[in-house]
């Protein structure tokens, strides 16, 4: 995308929008990028298909929160270094300051306030939502019954637990094979999924100051792949097993958090620097685990038109996107195991579908009529 295409969106119109998507978006990475593609695909006409499928397959590739790193991708692709900043942080702050909010009432009154009427809600609606992000982006990303079987094979493997780098790089070079080409020569020029080992000297401490708490969020953000599972993992084995800063306890209720409030699932950094050192360490544990995506995504986002001049790598390329669908599918049938509970969310996702694909209703109403439904069903026993 040349410069005279960048300019047509503003960093007002890159704001208000991650703005309200890190306001609204919840459910997880998946559906986090599929609201995202329902914005600037669909509605807004930003980029193509093909283009947003090349920015998440090379989001996948690279350790960090894939939903934020698709934002700052976005922001770069629609006015380079100003759009990366302005849409990553957006998309970050709502959730940041919800979560702080939430430590500070966690440390004030020593619980979490309930909210699984909130998820009960927002979860079949979310549901929808990735489901037409699905639909939408098949046709480009399995064209060809090569890249079909390929993505099938990549959903079979996640679901059995493979690690999901493994199924990504596995398919980019069955891809690059099966297009007939050498791949030792050209795959230097693809995105290396290499976590860089950062040292982190982290003194064990009862109370951390706000530097070691970027320190050790700072590791943590530069090579973790993966889901809020794989987060839990890391948290566990260094602030719990390893420094001793958390009781397990504080941590499942610091993964909760995560999970019931909008926007990056990693803004559980921001709520267990409140719970550690109040202010300052909430700040410096959001900037320590946020910090290395845009840094992944300033170095390889100049790298994805690069990559489509190469036959090789473009083929590379066609397998980490078909993959990257296939891992799509996997979450949204995980989901639908937890998110369908009964008649009420069954048919809230079926309203959802219907009004996504059929009327294309934005998805932040939605999101709110499902918050309401929550409530309702809250406010009349039907929900936690």
């Amino acid at each position: 995308m040349g410069p005279a295409q960048a300019e047509r969106t503003t960093l007002g119109e890159l704001a208000g929008l991650f703005l309200r998507l890190g306001a609204t978006a919840f459910g997880g990475p998946a559906a986090h990028i599929a609201m995202m593609k329902a914005e600037v695909v669909d509605r807004r006409r930003w980029l193509s298909e093909e283009r947003f499928l090349d920015l998440l397959g090379a989001t996948n590739l690279i350790p960090g929160p894939n939903s934020t790193e698709m934002a700052i991708h976005i922001g770069w692709d629609r006015r380079r270094w100003p759009g990366l900043a302005v849409a990553g942080v957006s998309f970050i702050v709502p959730a940041m300051l919800l979560t702080g909010a939430i430590g500070w009432a966690y440390v004030t009154f020593g619980t979490l306030p309930q909210a699984g009427w909130l998820l009960y809600g927002v979860k079949p609606v979310i549901l929808g939502v990735i489901l037409q992000a699905i639909w939408g982006l098949a046709p480009k990303a399995a064209r060809t019954p090569p890249l079909r079987l390929l993505g099938a094979l990549a959903a079979g493997l996640s679901a059995l637990g493979v690690n999901e780098l493994v199924v990504l790089l596995g398919a980019g070079a069955v891809a690059v094979a099966t297009a007939g080409r050498k791949a030792r020569s050209s795959l230097g020029a693809a995105p290396q999924a290499i976590p860089l080992a950062f040292g982190v000297a982290a003194a064990a401490v009862t109370a951390p100051s706000a530097g070691a708490l970027f320190g050790v969020f700072f590791k943590i953000g530069s090579v973790l792949f993966g889901s809020g599972y794989v987060l839990l993992a890391f948290l566990r084995a260094d602030l719990v097993q390893r420094l001793g800063w958390l009781t397990e306890a504080q941590l499942i209720d610091a993964i909760a958090v995560g999970q019931v409030t909008p926007g990056p699932v990693f803004t559980t950094a921001t709520f267990i620097g409140y719970v550690l050192a109040g202010p300052s360490g909430a700040l410096a544990a959001t900037l320590g685990i946020f910090l290395p995506a845009f840094l992944f995504v300033a170095l390889s986002g100049p790298l994805v038109p690069k990559l489509r001049a190469s036959p090789t790598a473009s083929a590379f390329l066609d397998g980490v996107n078909v993959a990257s669908l296939a891992l799509m599918v996997v979450v949204t049938v995980q989901l639908g195991a937890a998110a369908l509970l009964d008649a009420v969310s069954v048919g809230s996702a079926l309203l959802s579908a219907l009004l996504l694909v059929r009327f294309r209703v934005n998805a932040t109403w939605l999101v709110l009529g499902g918050a309401a439904v929550g409530w309702v069903a809250h406010t009349l026993h039907l929900a936690a």
